[in-house]
């Protein structure tokens, strides 16, 4: 919390699971205002893992579900139906998805988590709030189309440091986004 304060940082995300408990779910709780949790799911586990985000979002609070699908084993494309109950509950619990996407650093296959996946949750999914994380490269511009497109889809810068943002991204931001990119 000091360190944040020295960086003005306000608030920071965490990932938690009502399962395993660890200095996350503990920073959550002692520091409720700076920190705010996230839960990862794994659509392989079906209606269970739909029922671990309730339970994660009635215990513990959190904000966000996030997503890896290329680190996921067997792995899950982003518009693959087995995530579609997932994202119906995000609607419905009115919380962000925030998923992987573009080339992950680890050395998995990169399919899972094209950026021309997104087009189909979108359109399936009009109220779900969805945001890319981790550059989307090397298809940002397509995700500026997309997020022209759709309303409720975001991006997030993490994963670069600023001055490894994408070009396109930043000119992006300093014109028509800037209410659609997080730092």
């Amino acid at each position: 919390v000091a360190k944040m304060d020295a960086n003005n940082v306000q608030a920071a995300m965490v990932g938690v699971d009502p399962n395993e408990p660890g200095p996350n779910l503990e920073a959550v709780k002692r520091f409720p205002g700076r920190f705010f949790g996230s839960y990862h799911a794994n659509p392989n586990l079906g209606m269970d893992e739909v029922r671990n985000i309730v339970r994660a979002h009635d215990e513990l609070g959190i904000k966000a579900v996030t997503a890896f699908p290329s680190g996921l084993c067997p792995q899950v494309p982003i518009n693959d139906k087995r995530w579609y109950p997932i994202y119906a509950k995000c609607v419905e619990l009115d919380i962000p998805f925030a998923c992987c996407v573009g080339v992950p650093g680890p050395r998995l296959p990169m399919a899972p988590q094209k950026v021309e996946l997104i087009d189909e949750v979108c359109w399936f999914f009009p109220e779900l709030k969805f945001v890319m994380r981790h550059g989307a490269e090397p298809w940002t511009d397509l995700a500026i189309k997309l997020m022209l497109k759709y309303p409720n889809l975001y991006y997030m810068t993490s994963a670069f440091a600023p001055k490894h943002y994408p070009a396109d991204i930043v000119a992006y931001a300093n014109k028509r986004g800037a209410d659609k990119i997080m730092y």
